[in-house]
């Protein structure tokens, strides 16, 4: 139910959100007054709540009433007691698997046909990878001559992007969880946007190895650099600069053709989320979503801590038991990895995601899961694995924004769209990012940062199926190099945080 002041999304539901800053005193509907100043986003009580009893929204229970809550008082997180952790071994699979998805509205788009017949790449660019820490200061110094120097001889380039990342050396490498960062690396040496071009700049007495990130015939001096092998500073430049010429060279000669939708892989991410990111963004993104499934896209969608209280209502999405039992596989391991550190999920929920009025992880987590749609699971990856299906796809990842996305980034997404509600300027070197904000007022202030507003939908002016085709269609001429979102356009690249869940010696 929606009108000027509240909105109430579930039938079932106790409290409802408001939609501006309601003061004091403010009739929100027909009986229920306002018994104390109730920030924007912030829970309204519907009814009289006892202590103990069920605080509802999405028709959800988000917790129990930590004290005696009268109909018009406002609800934050001092207020409600966290649920218990949902059960895993007693999930139902396939239950609930939608075929009647949306008609897509486009079936082609311009990309870049790769030579290992996988993903298209949307841009074309020369992504060098470090093996170690070390190398990147030597690295990011070339690359600065590069872009300078070589890259204006190659107007088809789009980019040269170093990937350095913090592994690579003292760590235990052969620790069982070691298998997550270096399968993270290996599958972004071969991103879907660096079009089949391998370069490696190696130190030379890391413990990450050359031949654990590449094949047999892909290890040799055209592909790798190793700068202990080197005659000092200016002999490791030069050698940079010749390989980097070589495979600008190639990568210019690639062309844009016109290729099926099924050739793209995309990302959905949400960061910086409020009260309105389940209502308005998530379930716009969760509609385009569908439309790219329809038409053979692949989407993925990730955060183990935001769906982990939602996580029986993917179960009844996933095509079968066999994905099912990966889904409860990865939960099962988060689940393990948060004990180790002495925490749960919830150490999640920010003070800038409480301050947007959620009070807790289970809120969080059924605004989150929308960005899904409602289109079957068809596989469950670990962190950094790539896909062997077309559809919708969970990968499990960390939820921290600076870690999903290069998981994403190794499981071949060549575009991310990132919901927001309270604000980030976060982006990617490698994929570009759509910002999508969950508030109208959020785009007003940052109208030169966020890409499209979802927040017509709060105020009855747009619908979720209007925004998600609005975002269907920026996600294709994104992919087309038609549009570049405000990130790529800045080169507002945050650092790739490789997850490393092995020990640091």
């Amino acid at each position: 139910m929606l009108n000027k002041t509240i909105i109430k999304v579930h039938d079932r539901d106790n409290v409802a959100i408001a939609i501006h800053d309601i003061p004091m005193g403010t009739e929100v509907e027909s009986g229920i007054i306002a018994n104390q100043d109730i920030p924007q986003g912030h829970k309204i009580a519907l009814c009289d709540i006892e202590k103990g009893e069920k605080i509802r929204r999405y028709g959800v229970v988000l917790g129990y009433a930590l004290q005696d809550i009268k109909m018009g008082d406002w609800i934050n997180e001092y207020k409600i007691e966290l649920p218990s952790l949902p059960s895993l071994d007693d999930m139902k699979y396939g239950t609930n698997l939608v075929t009647d998805l949306p008609e897509a509205p486009l079936k082609t788009f311009e990309g870049y046909r790769n030579p290992d017949g996988g993903y298209a790449g949307i841009r074309n660019i020369l992504g060098i990878t470090t093996t170690v820490q070390c190398v990147t200061g030597i690295l990011n110094v070339a690359v600065q001559k590069m872009k300078k120097e070589l890259l204006p001889k190659y107007p088809n380039v789009d980019d040269i992007v170093p990937i350095n990342h913090a592994y690579g050396c003292g760590v235990a490498i052969h620790a069982p969880e070691a298998k997550t960062p270096i399968r993270a690396l290996r599958n972004l040496i071969r991103h879907p946007n660096f079009g089949g071009e391998i370069m490696v700049v190696s130190l030379g007495c890391e413990k990450l190895t050359v031949d654990m990130l590449l094949d047999d015939d892909e290890n040799n001096a055209e592909n790798v650099i190793v700068l202990q092998e080197k005659s000092g500073f200016q002999d490791m430049i030069a050698s940079l600069m010749n390989m980097a010429d070589q495979k600008l060279k190639r990568l210019n000669s690639r062309k844009r053709e016109t290729l099926p939708l099924s050739k793209l892989c995309i990302g959905m991410q949400c960061g910086g989320s409020d009260a309105f990111s389940g209502i308005t963004a998530n379930p716009s993104a969760g509609y385009a979503a569908d439309l790219l499934v329809q038409s053979g896209a692949t989407v993925l969608f990730s955060e183990v801590t935001e769906v982990r209280d939602g996580v029986h209502l993917l179960a009844e999405r996933c095509v079968n038991r066999t994905v099912g039992k990966k889904l409860a596989d990865e939960m099962k391991w988060y689940d393990r990895y948060l004990e180790i550190g002495g925490v749960d999920r919830s150490a999640n929920p920010t003070p800038g995601n409480k301050k947007g009025g959620l009070s807790n992880i289970v809120e969080k987590a059924m605004g989150s899961i929308a960005k899904s749609g409602r289109s079957p699971i068809v596989e469950v990856l670990s962190p950094a694995e790539r896909p062997t299906k077309h559809g919708l796809i969970y990968a499990a990842t960390p939820a921290s924004d600076m870690v999903c996305g290069p998981c994403q980034l190794a499981s071949g997404i060549s575009l991310q769209v990132f919901m927001t509600g309270r604000g980030t300027p976060y982006g990617l070197a490698a994929a570009p990012v759509i910002k999508v904000s969950s508030r109208n007022d959020l785009k007003d202030m940052w109208n030169d940062l966020i890409d499209l507003t979802a927040g017509d939908i709060v105020t009855g002016h747009a619908t979720i199926q209007e925004i998600g085709t609005k975002l269907f269609h920026m996600i294709v001429d994104t992919a087309s190099g038609v549009y570049k979102p405000w990130a790529e356009v800045y080169g507002l690249h945050n650092d790739l945080c490789i997850f490393n869940p092995a020990p640091i010696t």
